[in-house]
């Protein structure tokens, strides 16, 4: 019991923000790809003011990962302007996916 406590507490959560030309680009479902591979939970989607925003929840070491893989893979010409906040994480999420406005 105690090494699952120990595991809960290492995970962390992250909310990012992408600007550019990030939407219409595939950007959401690269995002849950990287998430899915990664072992990450969440939920990613399209804002508004044409920015991507995702919420993700997983180990510090996956999460860096994923916003590595999303600013150096195939979306990086399409990124002006990435910003990110890291928290604990709730566990409110089961898996990852792409949400709709």
């Amino acid at each position: 019991m105690r090494g699952n406590h120990t595991v809960k507490k290492a995970l962390k959560r992250l909310h990012v923000y992408w600007s550019g030309r990030v939407q219409g680009v595939g950007f959401r479902y690269t995002a849950e790809t990287a998430a899915l591979e990664l072992g990450l939970t969440g939920w990613v989607r399209n804002c508004p003011d044409g920015k991507v925003e995702a919420v993700v929840e997983g180990v510090p070491e996956a999460l860096r990962k994923f916003v590595d893989r999303i600013g150096q893979g195939p979306m990086k010409p399409y990124i002006r302007n990435t910003q990110t906040s890291e928290s604990e994480a709730t566990g409110e999420f089961d898996d990852f996916g792409i949400r709709f406005y």
